[in-house]
C-alpha cells in the first residue's frame, strides 16, 4: 500500500551504481600487500539472498543437507560436532545426528575445493572460504564507526542489496541472525546518509535514506534521515511533504504520532500546532547545539 513516502524506481540502478562508488570511497582502508602469508580466497559463500558456493570456475552444486552445515559455519565460525549435529537434525536421537552429519562431512570432502575443516571436535570453514555475511558486517561497522581495521583491504558492497539472510529458510537457528543483519543494514544505511549529508552530497544521501525507509516503512530514525537531508538543502517544503506522509502512515498503521524529536526538527507550525524539524538539525536528526546555524545555500 502507497503511502507517499517512497520514490519512484526509474533511474534505480543509476542511483545504486552511483551509492557503490561512494560507499567504496567512504569504506575504503589503506591497501596492503595480501599475499604475505595468506592465499586468495578460494570459495565464496554466499548467505544473502539463495544459498550459493562460488569457485574460481563459477558456482559449485552442493546437497541441501550440506548447504546447512555450511550455512551454519557461516554464520557461527565454529561450532563443536554436537552442537552442530543437535541443531541441523533436532528431531533425531544425538547418535542418529552424528552419523547424518558425518555423512554431509564426507561428501564435502569429496569436493575438489573443501570447503570445512575440521579441528579436533571442532569444524569451521576452511581457511580459503571467504562469506558474505563476514564482508557485510565489516563494512557496516567500519561505517558506523564501530570497528576500525587499517589493515584490512575494502570488503565488497553488499550493504546496499535489498536480499535477506537465506530466505525461505525457517531454521530456527537462520532467525536471529537475519534479524541482526537486517538491523545492521538499517543502522548503515543510516549513518551513510548523514556522512554524504555532512559532505554536501545530497541526491546520494536521500538515496540511502529512501533505501532504509523502503526496507522498514515504520522505522522513523529512517525519516529523521530523509527530512534531514531535505532540510540541510533548504527544501523545507520537500520536508513537510515527507514528515506528513510518515505521519499519515504512523497514524494508518499505530495510531500513532511521530515523536518530538521528529517534530522538533522544524521552524514552522504545521497543522494541529505540531511543529516541525529545524533546518539547523544535524544531518543525524538530533537537536543542535546552541549557535549552530542554518544551513548556508545550497552546493552544487
Amino acid at each position: 500500500m502507497a503511502h507517499g513516502t517512497g520514490r519512484s524506481t526509474g533511474g534505480r540502478d543509476t542511483g545504486e551504481r552511483r551509492l557503490v562508488m561512494v560507499w567504496n570511497e567512504l569504506t575504503a582502508e589503506p591497501r596492503r600487500d595480501r599475499t604475505a602469508g595468506r592465499e586468495q580466497d578460494l570459495v565464496g559463500l554466499r548467505l544473502f539472498g539463495a544459498f550459493r558456493l562460488e569457485g574460481a570456475n563459477g558456482s559449485i552444486a552442493v546437497p541441501a543437507s550440506a548447504q546447512r552445515l555450511l550455512a551454519y559455519l557461516g554464520l557461527h565460525r565454529r561450532a563443536s560436532r554436537s552442537v552442530v549435529a543437535g541443531t541441523l537434525w533436532p528431531e533425531v536421537a544425538e547418535e542418529h545426528a552424528l552419523g547424518s552429519l558425518r555423512t554431509v562431512l564426507w561428501r564435502l570432502r569429496r569436493m575438489r575445493q573443501p570447503a570445512v575443516r575440521s579441528d579436533g571436535d571442532s569444524l569451521c570453514l576452511a581457511d580459503g572460504v571467504s562469506v558474505d555475511v563476514d564482508d557485510f558486517t565489516r563494512a557496516a561497522l567500519r561505517l558506523a564507526g564501530s570497528l576500525q581495521a587499517p589493515g584490512e583491504a575494502p570488503p565488497p558492497l553488499v550493504l546496499l542489496e535489498s536480499a535477506e539472510l537465506l530466505p525461505g529458510w525457517d531454521e530456527e537457528w537462520v532467525h536471529p541472525e537475519r534479524e541482526r543483519l537486517r538491523q545492521l543494514r538499517l543502522h548503515a544505511l543510516e549513518s551513510l546518509s548523514v556522512r554524504l549529508t555532512a559532505r554536501g552530497r545530497y541526491a546520494l544521501a536521500l538515496e540511502a535514506a529512501l533505501r532504509c525507509v523502503a526496507i522498514e516503512p515504520l522505522r522513523e530514525s529512517a525519516h529523521c534521515a530523509v527530512v534531514a537531508v531535505h532540510l540541510a538543502e533548504n527544501n523545507v517544503v520537500e520536508a513537510i511533504r515527507h514528515y506528513e506522509a510518515f505521519r499519515r502512515l504512523l497514524r494508518e498503521e499505530l495510531g500513532l504520532e511521530p515523536s518530538a524529536r521528529l517534530a522538533g526538527m522544524f521552524p514552522c507550525q504545521v497543522e494541529g500546532g505540531t511543529r516541525m524539524p529545524s533546518p539547523a538539525v544535524s544531518a543525524a536528526g538530533r537537536a543542535p547545539s546552541a549557535g549552530v546555524k542554518a544551513p548556508g545555500p545550497r552546493r552544487g
